[in-house]
């Protein structure tokens, strides 16, 4: 075996694997004995079959391919021991001929990380206080989900609930036609039309009126793109929200336990705190994180920006089916495909890998360790938030590979941890001579 270190960049190295034929040969037995078990050639029993009459009946050319299954692995094993590389994620392989076998293979080295100055990041958190105002905004959305609708006689008006029955053409075919159909008068709405809100306002209860509506080039849902519809509307009822007093009766629907307004602005203002406490934490920690990526030198290489927009994807679309919707019809209503959405997620997915490995340098630097007993805490954690069988999660998590998951991630925290202290902590002024 010839192996050739063509050249290395993007930490990657091209290698050019030439394989000796008796090698080749080697592996052409082994594949032709292990093939000739399995494979029911007439007028031989399973196994006895001449190398030339098997080689006619399964084909030449399904062995070859065959023989490279066994071949490849232990000739790039030994090519990568060979050349002391150090690869971080499986190589891209290319057959470049067949005689004799070449190989053209692309091995994504571990990552080379110079970390700068970190110590001298200096950062303090941008505190966010808790107003009356953020709290009379919390008492509102309270009050709506709280609120009733009543009947009322008058001309529709911005947020109202309209009941109407609705017919609709496009394109002279069945639109959107509905009966009794229940809508909330919101402005600037785009369904079931931009604009369709807005023509609802000033209807009376059993008026009828027709308009037509065109939905814009980059309207969602691609099949109405450009498109003009004509709505007939009969207004069959009007109702107006009918928001709560805020008075002591009222606060109890906060919680049991709170009897009075004045306990109920308290508690909203506990849980305003602590929401904007850990996204003042959060945001502080993002910022600290970047500081010491900009101040150091990354190099890796660029499958695992491949592999985090794969995982990234994979967490997106679990959420989408987690929230009930069909991923097809989630693309179709966004009018993206799914190669489009990798895409969009490619330049978080660079951030993240950058300061990920950035922050696992920081770690080696700072000696950053986690004892048996945090892992230990930390599956608890997980296995108590969690709404499902509690006993087969703490099974899973009880696993080698989790284990070592919940390792790093407790070492990423702790290290983030300590980086936000190293940048509030005071520092030196160095006089000048």
């Amino acid at each position: 075996m010839k192996v050739t270190n063509e050249k290395t960049e993007n930490r990657q190295a091209y290698l050019k694997i030439e394989v000796d034929p008796s090698e080749v040969e080697t592996a052409t037995e082994k594949a032709y004995h292990r093939l000739v078990k399995r494979v029911n050639i007439p007028g031989f029993r399973r196994g006895n079959a001449p190398k030339a009459v098997f080689i006619r009946h399964f084909g030449e050319h399904e062995l070859f391919h065959e023989m490279l299954d066994d071949l490849v692995p232990v000739v790039y094993k030994n090519a990568v021991k060979e050349q002391n590389l150090e690869p971080v994620a499986d190589p891209q392989l290319e057959l470049e001929t067949e005689e004799p076998v070449v190989l053209k293979v692309i091995v994504p080295l571990k990552p080379v990380v110079n970390v700068g100055e970190y110590k001298t990041i200096d950062l303090k958190p941008n505190p966010i206080e808790v107003t009356d105002e953020m709290i009379n905004s919390v008492v509102d959305q309270l009050r709506h989900q709280h609120a009733t609708w009543e009947a009322v006689d008058r001309p529709v008006e911005l947020n109202d609930l309209a009941t109407m029955d609705v017919e609709s053409t496009m394109k002279g075919e069945p639109f959107v036609n509905q009966k009794g159909v229940q809508y909330q008068v919101m402005a600037g709405t785009m369904s079931p039309a931009p604009g369709f809100a807005e023509q609802l306002v000033g209807m009376k209860k059993g008026e009828d009126k027709e308009f037509k509506l065109q939905y814009p080039a980059d309207y969602p849902q691609k099949e109405v793109q450009g498109n003009e519809a004509t709505f007939k509307i009969k207004m069959i009822e009007t109702k107006q929200e009918k928001l709560p007093e805020v008075n002591d009766e009222f606060s109890k629907l906060l919680a049991s336990d709170i009897t009075s307004v004045e306990t109920m602005r308290q508690k909203i203002s506990d849980d305003l705190k602590k929401r904007v406490g850990d996204r003042v934490k959060r945001d502080f920690e993002d910022k600290v994180v970047e500081a010491a990526t900009a101040l150091s030198q990354v190099e890796y290489p660029p499958v695992l920006v491949d592999m985090e927009v794969e995982r990234s994807l994979e967490r997106s679309l679990r959420y989408i089916q987690n929230s009930g919707q069909n991923i097809d019809e989630y693309l179709k209503s966004i009018n993206k495909t799914i190669d489009q959405l990798r895409e969009e997620l490619r330049p978080s997915s660079t951030k993240r890998v950058a300061e990920s490995l950035v922050v696992g340098k920081i770690a080696e630097l700072e000696k950053v360790t986690v004892e048996h007993n945090e892992i230990d805490a930390e599956i608890e954690e997980m296995v108590q938030m969690s709404s499902g069988d509690k006993d087969e999660l703490r099974k899973a998590l009880e696993t080698q590979r989790n284990h070592e998951s919940i390792e790093d991630t407790l070492i990423a925290r702790k290290t983030i941890q300590r980086l936000t202290e190293i940048a509030q902590s005071e520092k030196e002024v160095k006089k000048e001579a």
